[in-house]
């Protein structure tokens, strides 16, 4: 039976297997995507499948080998040393090759690896391998027949693309360019780990990867979690130095162009985010800025890298004991200086001179008198001054704002660029060959002369000194002349010394700014240096490089090996001795005794010492001892090392110079005699530098760290150091480089040049192997490969191959369970070891073990397929034949019944023949014989008409024949006469042409002429009369000509007359000649206007004919056009209509459009609002925590007298809540603080409020004065007062108002003074009260408004004031404020010494006015005290008396008891009127005093008196209507009682009980209760038990029903107190407790409930629809409290943000286990082989979370919420934002894993999803908005799942996952994975047309989703259905001093 295919419900819907024609396992391209009912059946070819081309089964090891065989295997060893054994024996590699189908690797001269598929089997002892190649070509690769080497096999398909190298089951070179460039090239990942070291590829593209959203998913994640990244090297080095308490070290390495110093500044991007600074002093920022100074001044374009390192750095990032960054420190290596005075085509000098050159018109730079850069022949060499995109102007200015903020001050900025400058010009040097051994400059050489200006030398010194030499021998001193060629190398050589000495100076100042006071406890190294470099001509630079990657390769391979060693260790492993390579040798032969260093050194002792005589040393020395030196064949002065990676030619023509480093000590001692203070200063530390062996004259020299202060040594000491060559300083750096590197654990990061023009994403495979090759990644690989490389933990190896065990082997252990299952398939105990917590597999056994599960998988499919195939066909044959007997049994018995129905039918049809073939004969025949009847009547017929008609033709006939005869008589006739007429015709006309010739013959002769001659006549005669005409006029002219004569004599007279008076002006017109030529020019000027303007005017008339012609023909057209526009008006007209309803449509759809753009924006309105709000909580509490920790830095506290206000206004502003946080809370415990610690934040600011308060106080003084003269005034007008006392008492009431308004105004403005005066010193930056910042602008805006609103409600307080009752005022306490504590904070923030002194003066002045003040208020206080205590006292027994008169009043009937109580009253007021006029009769003050109250209590009586009246006139109508009632049960009960028994019972006192009181819903509590209210409701009322016993919103309740009392007795200030005090309270206890969800949560309930109480009774209509009539009867009826609702309302939008905050950070260590990780469906997933990194050290023993603890979690946060009260709509919103932050968390891991991007994964977040859809809908949230919040990571699950190979399948993928961004499509594209064989790759083709397809959609290109966003949250008014009466208060609460009212 043909195996069959179908689909394994189970396991996977798309996975469909069928086979290939050579047999192998691959995907069905066409398989579907869902499950299919029914499926061809596919035969399969016999032959293997899954892993056909690898190996069959594993056949078993012979136990004899012959010797050939033998030598074979050591071959195969040797080639592959990490293949070692396979199972089934030592020949396994044979073997494999054994088998066809192979596929493997062979060399190629231009891709470098080629793959090749195996076609034949090979056999032991071939000579060739018939291969046949991808590109379909067929060749014959032979073996070397001295090796026999085999070619390298291939990984399988599933393993290519993984995140790590040493994941490959085979590991060597080609499987690692491989997967390199299919990383890089198909995945666009840039980042791939190779064991310990990431490898880094450069993209020369701009990728979204490096935001902070990246930086903030890799915080805190382990470094296996997560793709490789360099983010994620930076975070395993945090963690580790946190972890370990260790020093760290990140080792950048890589060719210039490659990317290191761009990976090295992201190293330090990821420090400074996640850590930090340890202090205000931003320490990370200075470490970033950092970045650009040393760019500008090491930096250069080359021709591999626009902006290439030319020094290699090593930065260390300091951190303290809370590892937060608190310093840096910079060492710096082999500065490349020949850059300065030299560059190669299409190379730059250092960025820093062209961003010189172009901010060169800058004002400050003019004295650099600087230009162009190809100006100077330092920068114009390589004739490329500008780099494409980059603006050096701009790069100069962030360069200079880089040294500001690093405290580079402007004049050391300055003095930088003037040096800079300086060499520019020194470039510019030109020197005049004298004779061939000497020289001259110029005179007076402009570059040298502002040089010399710019340096601050002497121009003849330093002309001197550059042309000539001093030499010195034992006796004398010699000044020599130079050539042209030496005077230039030494200008280039002092430049380049400049230079260096500049940037190290530089490097000093940068390490002084970032150095840190504070202790380092650990730190963390960069180091972004130089990769091995080899060119075609390699000299002193490119040996010096070598040599450091030789030792920095040497500490990789030592810290590779511990590593491998360690972890064996760990595991409990056998250590067998790993062979790798140790390059030990190499670097003897570099730097030991009589080593090349060494030789170098000693040959520049020499005094004829030359680069032929130190390589001639060489030979002798090395040649023949060492192998690792050699000597080119055709060469005597270079010499070959065999480094690491590659062997290297060196030239050794100028290393003896360069290692010298050769600059004049005279050039240098002029620098040093510079007027410019900081020339000297780059050289007084650094004697050395002027030594002939101190720098060099081209190359690069060695910087490394020079100390903060010179050191000082013995003279010999000094003289030793002198000798110093570069190599010597090279060799101690390096080893102290070395040292820093051994005492950290390293981290490397090896960055990759994909190709040598700079293309984005084009990977050159040459290139690559020669980088990977040079910067030991393949080492690492060898070194890996020779041990155990592949390491699974027991569980990841049960969870693998489960599928290979049977149940019976499945043990509880899972260790033993692994053990036993490996001991079956691998039969060679090597080939693995059993660790603690891991399985140890040599390589390839990976490969095995997959192989053995793909085809079990197979089988298992097969299997599957031939039962389900066979159960499909065995139904189908039953229901077929089932259906068959059925169809049989109907078909026969329809069959049986037609039968029947025949017969019957035949017999009837018999019976009806007969009758019917009767029935038609007769009636045959009846037709027959009416038809013949018929026929004869109509054929006699016929015939007699035919005679009738025949006798009437022939007499027609006659009569035609008549007229015809006639016609043709007549017709002849007519012929007849038109021919005699047409023969006549014909005779004239020849007589008339024989005429005719007669009459021209006429017409020839002369009287023809006479004829003619007519006319000629009468034209004489014409000019005749002209001549005599002319003739007449000729006479007229002359005597006109005459009259002119005789005109002209008169003239000539009168000329001459005039002539003499001519002559006598003849100097006059001598003078206006002039003036007439000027005339004449202008007239010729006009005349040629003219013309010009007649001309103009003819092209003006002309152009106007062909505009008249042209619009004639356009009016024509027109009119044309019209006619057809006409036609088209009526098709256009009819278009109008069907647009009208199309635009109808459109209309519509953009109203609906537009209704949702503004809920749009209505929504990101409320967002920018609320993080408004959370960013001012952020402030808040950050303020808050300086303030408690400034409070602990100050001195303790005096004990001192609070100050009290009297000043305070009741009508103070609402908007105190704020500042009023400490003053409510404890005030009892307030003290002054000392008082030279009270200076504000601004003093200026300060200065202008206290004037405005002296202004203030002087208008209060001036209105007192007035006062006080009108008072006496009305003194001495008492008497006329009496006459009229109620005129009177108006008067003085109103005056006594007016005064009481003045004094509140101006309480008012001091307290809004003190109120701005906290806003200002609650801010944390200083600059927010600097003049035009927003603060002080909101500050000045206040106190404007604030005089604004004196003036509006001046009226209004008149008014309220004048209805307070006296006696509420009196008794009522007096809330102050104090400036005591309102600057403590501005003062701790000052920096000015003289602004505190001065404030401290200041100050001592006003705390002596505020202490006399103190005093006098307190004796006024102590009198107002006892006026109050008798006042009380008099009270009480006014209390008693009107007890006993209510008690007598209860007596008297209605009607007199309010006469009696008005009586009463009256008598009462005037007695105590009496009283007080005997009381304060002395004093008139008090006694005004006394009469103002008593008007007032008398207003209020009036008032209270009609609202009686309205009271009773309301109850008798009432009253009227159950009169009658009433009225009969009366009768019906007087008739039962005698009249005797009326009159007879007397009449007694009656004690009346009294009733049940109507409560009120409110709540009466003691002013000096309020904090106790506070604390107990508030401060400490634990959220669990209220919300479990009592009813939810009480608290809300409770402080509502106080808000009513306060309203009811209509005290402003105590409502103020106790909003303000709830609002600061819930701020403080969410402080305290903030990290609480039942916390913040309650809270949030309960303020809530507030506000939409505060709602719900406010009086206004659109609160109070679904009130109760007793609920509107309970609404605020004196203060609107709108203001406080929008506070309560920025209060709940913070709590909120704070509720979110908290649950995010419970839920955010479940989402990414419990969504991603765990396998909710057991079985789906399986885990693929790893690499090194997820067995690190750095992954910590978590309790493992599932998504049955994220439901568990979100019941918990539903069922708290519930508990609390929750609004349902803010319970919604909660899940809404709950849900995005589980959405957004898993999908942008998703995102950064591509471990995680599998269609296996892919239906297990789908299943999650399905789980928390149910969540939903069993708490009916659905409608929450929560699953909108998920649909991009559905859209994503459902991405990995769908087909993804046809276009088709990209529009499907297009249409659905509109939620996605087309960066995330592509993401999640290139990472999907296969899990298994079965699944395909996505290919590039179809990704490109995906971005294709999606090029047009504007959506966002970020990749990550923010995770941190926040909803903008609503509070939907829900008004309570409670009644406040009802509610009572527990004893629970402690609230006892509250009643209820």
């Amino acid at each position: 039976m043909l195996p069959m295919i179908v689909h394994v419900p189970n396991v996977c819907s798309s996975l469909v297997w069928t086979r290939s024609e050579a047999g192998s396992c691959q995907s069905n391209p066409n398989a579907p995507c869902q499950c299919q009912e029914s499926l061809e059946p596919l035969p399969l070819p016999p032959g293997q499948c899954m892993q056909g081309r690898w190996s069959q089964e594993i056949e078993e090891m012979e136990d004899k080998v012959t010797s050939p065989e033998k030598a074979e295997e050591a071959k195969l060893k040797a080639r592959y040393p990490h293949l070692g054994q396979k199972p089934g024996g030592s020949d396994f590699l044979r073997k494999r090759l054994q088998k066809g189908f192979a596929r493997v690797w062979i060399p190629d001269p231009e891709e470098v690896w080629k793959s090749a598929e195996l076609l034949k089997d090979y056999k032991p002892g071939d000579k060739a391998l018939l291969l046949h190649l991808e590109e379909g070509k067929d060749l014959e690769y032979h073996l070397d027949p001295k090796t026999k080497e085999l070619p390298h096999l291939r990984n399988p398909d599933i393993l290519v693309g993984e995140n790590d190298l040493t994941a490959l089951s085979y590991l060597h070179e080609p499987a690692v360019l491989h997967n390199l460039r299919v990383r890089f090239i198909d995945s666009k990942l840039i980042y791939t780990y190779c064991g310990i070291v990431l490898v880094a590829i450069n993209p020369y593209e701009q990728l979204p990867i490096y935001g902070e959203d990246i930086i903030n998913a890799y915080s805190g994640q382990n470094m296996g979690d997560m793709d490789p990244h360099i983010f994620a090297v930076a975070e395993e080095a945090y963690k580790q130095m946190a972890r370990d308490e260790r020093n760290q070290s990140i080792i950048v390495s890589g060719e210039s162009g490659a990317g290191k110093t761009v990976s090295a500044k992201y190293a330090m991007r990821y420090f400074a985010t996640v850590s930090g600074s340890a202090s205000e002093a931003n320490v990370e920022e200075k470490v970033l800025a950092s970045n650009p100074i040393m760019e500008s001044i090491g930096n250069a374009k080359t021709t591999r890298n626009d902006n290439s390192s030319r020094f290699g750095k090593y930065i260390e990032i300091g951190f303290d004991k809370r590892y937060r960054i608190i310093g840096a420190n910079m060492r710096t290596y082999l500065l490349e200086k020949s850059r300065v005075v030299f560059q190669a085509e299409e190379e730059r000098n250092y960025h820093i001179f062209y961003q010189l050159c172009a901010s060169a018109n800058i004002p400050e730079f003019k004295m650099l008198r600087l230009g162009n850069a190809n100006n100077f022949h330092y920068t114009n060499q390589g004739g490329s001054p500008v780099i494409e995109g980059v603006d050096d102007a701009k790069e100069m200015a962030h360069t200079r704002q880089a040294c500001t903020l690093l405290g580079i001050s402007e004049s050391y900025q300055m003095g930088i660029f003037r040096i800079l400058a300086g060499i520019l010009h020194l470039g510019n040097v030109g020197f005049a060959s004298r004779d061939s051994d000497s020289c001259t400059i110029p005179p007076k050489h402009e570059p040298l002369s502002i040089f010399c200006d710019l340096m601050g030398v002497d121009y003849e010194e330093m002309c001197h000194w550059l042309c000539h030499r001093k030499l010195a021998t034992a006796t004398e001193t010699y000044i020599k002349p130079i050539s042209k060629l030496q005077a230039t190398n030494a200008r280039d050589a002092l430049a380049k010394h400049i230079y260096a000495k500049l940037f190290n100076w530089i490097v000093d100042h940068v390490n002084q700014a970032l150095h840190s006071a504070v202790k380092q406890h650990s730190f963390i190294g960069v180091l972004d240096i130089y990769g091995f470099e080899t060119f075609e001509i390699n000299s002193f630079e490119q040996f010096c490089i070598n040599y450091a990657n030789e030792k920095l390769q040497q500490q990789f391979n030592m810290h590779v090996f511990k590593l491998e060693q360690e972890e064996y260790m760990k595991e409990q492993i056998p250590w067998t001795l790993i062979d790798f390579y140790d390059n030990q040798p190499c670097i003897n032969l570099i730097e030991s005794k009589l080593g090349i260093l060494d030789l170098l050194d000693e040959e520049c002792k020499m005094p004829k010492g030359s680069d032929d005589t130190w390589a001639q040393k060489l030979y002798n020395t090395h040649l023949s001892k060492c192998a690792l030196f050699e000597k080119p064949r055709l060469s005597n002065k270079a010499f070959i090392i065999q480094h690491f990676a590659d062997k290297v030619e060196y030239q050794c023509e100028g290393f003896l110079e360069k290692n010298k480093d050769t600059v004049f000590e005279e050039q240098i001692k002029v620098l040093k005699s510079s007027k410019f203070k900081m020339l000297p200063e780059l050289f007084q530390d650094d004697e050395k530098a002027i030594s002939p062996t101190s720098a060099t004259s081209s190359g690069r020299i060695p910087l490394t760290r020079t100390p903060a202060k010179p050191t000082k040594g013995r003279p010999g000491q000094m003289a030793k150091e002198h000798k110093k060559t570069v190599g010597h300083q090279f060799r101690n750096s390096l080893h102290l480089l070395m040292e820093t590197l051994n005492a950290t654990t390293p981290h490397y990061v090896r960055c990759i040049k994909p190709n040598d023009f700079k293309f984005p994403f084009t990977f050159d495979e040459k290139r690559a192997v020669q980088q990977l090759r040079a910067c030991g990644v393949l080492e690492t690989i060898r070194i890996s490969a020779a041990g155990f490389p592949s390491r699974w933990t027991y569980q990841e190896f049960f969870s693998r191959y489960r599928v290979l065990m049977k149940q019976k082997d499945v043990l509880s252990d899972r260790k033993q369970t692994c053990k036993n299952v490996l001991e079956k398939l691998i039969l060679d105990k090597d080939k693995y070891q059993f660790g603690k917590t891991k399985i140890f597999f040599r390589a390839g056994q990976v490969a095995y073990l997959e192989k053995l599960r793909a085809d079990k998988l197979r089988a298992a499919c097969i299997r599957i397929q031939k039962t389900i195939r066979g159960w499909l066909l065995r139904k189908k044959y039953l229901r077929m034949r089932r259906a068959a007997i059925t169809v049989q049994r109907y078909v026969r018995g329809y069959q049986a019944r037609c039968y029947a129905k025949f017969l019957r039918r035949t017999r009837a049809a018999t019976i009806v023949q007969k009758y019917w073939r009767m029935y038609v004969v007769r009636r045959r025949y009846k037709i027959t014989r009416a038809a013949t009847i018929v026929l004869q009547s109509y054929l006699r017929g016929y015939l007699a008409r035919n005679r009738y008609h025949k006798i009437l033709r022939e007499h027609k006939a006659v009569i035609i024949q008549k007229w015809v005869r006639g016609w043709l008589a007549r017709t002849r006739y007519k012929r007849s006469m038109h021919a005699i007429i047409y023969l006549q015709c014909c005779f004239r006309r020849m007589m008339a042409k024989r005429e005719l010739k007669k009459l021209k013959i006429e017409a020839r002769s002369v009287e023809r002429y006479k004829k003619l001659h007519i006319g000629m006549e009468n034209k004489i005669m014409q000019l005749q009369r002209k001549v005599d005409e002319q003739n007449k006029d000729y006479k007229c002219l002359m005597e006109k000509l005459t009259n002119l004569e005789g005109i002209y004599n008169s003239e000539t007279e009168k000329l001459r007359s005039d002539l003499e008076r001519l002559q006598l002006s003849e100097e006059e017109a001598k003078v206006a000649t002039g003036r007439v030529l000027s005339l004449q020019e202008e007239i010729a000027k006009l005349r040629k206007d003219l013309e010009q303007t007649q001309s103009e005017k003819k092209s003006i008339e002309e152009r106007a004919d062909k505009y008249k012609q042209e619009t004639e023909q356009l009016v024509s057209s027109l009119k044309e056009e019209n006619t057809l526009l006409k036609q088209e008006k009526e098709t256009l007209n009819h278009l109008i209509v069907e647009q009208a309803k199309e635009m109808t449509e459109t209309m519509e759809k953009k109203l609906v459009e537009e209704t949702k753009q503004l809920e749009l924006d209505l929504n990101d309105e409320r967002l920018r609002y609320q993080n408004l709000l959370n960013e001012f909580s952020r402030l808040e509490e950050r303020y808050d925590d300086l303030k408690e920790e400034m409070t602990l830095m100050v001195n303790v506290p005096k004990p001192g007298h609070k100050r009290t206000d009297s000043t305070h206004s009741s009508n103070e502003s609402e908007y105190t809540f704020s500042s009023e946080i400490a003053e409510t809370e404890d005030i009892p415990l307030r003290t002054e603080e000392p008082s030279e610690k009270k200076v504000p934040l601004d003093m200026s600011l300060f200065l202008k409020l206290q004037k405005r308060v002296t202004e203030l106080e002087q208008e209060k003084q001036v209105m007192q004065d007035e006062l006080d003269r009108k008072e006496e005034q009305m003194l001495r007008s008492k008497a006329k007062e009496e006459e009229r006392p109620q005129v009177r008492g108006a008067e003085l009431e109103y005056e006594s108002l007016k005064r009481q308004e003045l004094e509140s105004e101006n309480k008012k403005l001091k307290n809004e003074l003190n109120e701005l005066r906290k806003a200002l010193s609650e801010k944390s930056a200083p600059e927010v009260t600097a003049p035009g910042a927003p603060a002080y602008r909101v500050l000045m805006e206040q106190l404007a408004s604030v005089s604004e609103e004196l003036d509006v409600r001046k009226e209004e307080v008149l008014i309220l004031r004048s209805q307070l009752v006296s006696q509420k005022e009196a008794i009522q306490p007096k809330n102050t404020m104090t400036d005591s504590t309102i600057l403590l904070e501005d003062v701790q923030k000052m920096k000015d010494k003289g602004e505190i002194a001065q404030a401290y003066i200041g100050l001592k002045e006003t705390n002596r006015l505020l202490e006399s003040q103190l005093q006098s208020q307190k004796r006024s206080h102590e009198n107002e005290a006892e006026a109050l205590r008798g006042e009380i006292q008099s009270l009480k027994e006014e209390n008693n008396r009107q007890q006993q008169l209510l008690a007598q009043n209860l007596q008297l009937p209605p009607e007199a008891r309010i006469e009696a109580s008005l009586q009463h009253e009256i008598t009462r007021l005037t007695n105590e009127n009496l009283y007080f006029e005997e009381l304060y009769a002395d004093d008139p003050k008090k006694y005004q005093s006394y009469r103002i109250s008593l008007y007032k209590r008398m207003i209020d009586l009036m008032e209270q008196l009609e609202k009686q009246d309205k009271t009773v006139r309301k109850l008798k109508k009432q009253l009227k209507v159950f009169a009658k009632k009433i009225g009969e049960l009366e009768v019906g009960q007087m008739e039962n009682i005698s009249p005797g028994q009326i009159i007879d019972e007397p009449i007694r006192p009656v004690n009346i009980p009294r009733k049940e009181k109507d409560f009120q819903g409110m709540l009466e509590y003691k002013k000096e209760d309020e904090q106790k209210l506070v604390k107990n409701l508030i401060l400490e009322l634990k959220p669990r038990g209220v919300a479990v016993n009592l009813i939810p919103g009480l608290p809300a309740y409770i402080l509502f029903m106080c808000v009513r009392h306060a309203d009811y007795l209509n005290d402003d200030q105590k409502v103020r107190s106790l909003l303000t005090s709830t609002i600061n309270s819930i701020k403080k206890v969410l402080k305290k407790r903030g990290d609480d969800f039942e916390t913040v949560s309650f809270w949030l309930s309960n303020t809530c409930r507030f506000l939409h109480c505060l709602k719900q009774y406010s009086g206004e209509e659109g609160f109070m629809k679904h009130n109760t009539s007793r609920q509107n009867e309970h609404c605020l009826t004196n203060f609107d409290l709108a203001e406080y609702r929008q506070v309560l309302s920025d209060l709940a939008i913070q709590i909120y943000q704070q509720l979110v905050r908290v649950l995010e950070n419970i839920l955010q260590p479940m989402i990414v286990s419990g969504m991603l990780e765990h396998e909710t469906i057991q079985g789906v997933s399986g885990v693929k082989p790893t690499g090194l990194r997820k067995r690190t050290s750095s992954i910590a023993d978590e309790g493992t979370y599932t998504l049955d603890s994220i439901l568990r979690q979100l019941n918990s946060f539903h069922s708290v919420m519930c508990q609390h009260g929750m609004d349902p709509e803010l319970i919604k919103q909660v899940v809404k934002q709950m849900f995005y932050i589980v959405g957004a968390i898993t999908l942008n891991n998703l995102l950064l894993r591509k471990d995680m991007c599998s269609w296996s994964k892919g239906m297990q977040i789908r299943y999650n999803v399905s789980q928390l859809e149910e969540w939903l809908r069993d708490k009916n949230l659905m409608n929450s908005g929560a699953k909108e919040t998920l649909e991009p990571l559905i859209q994503a699950a459902q991405l990995l799942q769908v087909k993804k190979k046809t276009d088709d399948d990209a529009e499907a993928i297009c249409s659905m996952c509109n939620a996605l961004t087309t960066a995330q499509i592509v993401k999640v594209l290139n990472l999907y994975t296969p899990v298994n064989e079965f699944e395909e790759r996505v290919s590039v083709s179809f990704i490109r047309t995906i971005q294709m397809r999606l090029r047009d959609r504007k959506d966002s290109p970020q990749l990550l989703m923010d995770a941190k966003h926040i909803f903008p949250v609503t509070f939907p008014f829900n008004p309570s259905s409670l009644a406040l009466e009802t509610i009572q208060i527990p004893a629970s609460l402690g609230l006892g001093f509250i009643a209820r009212v």
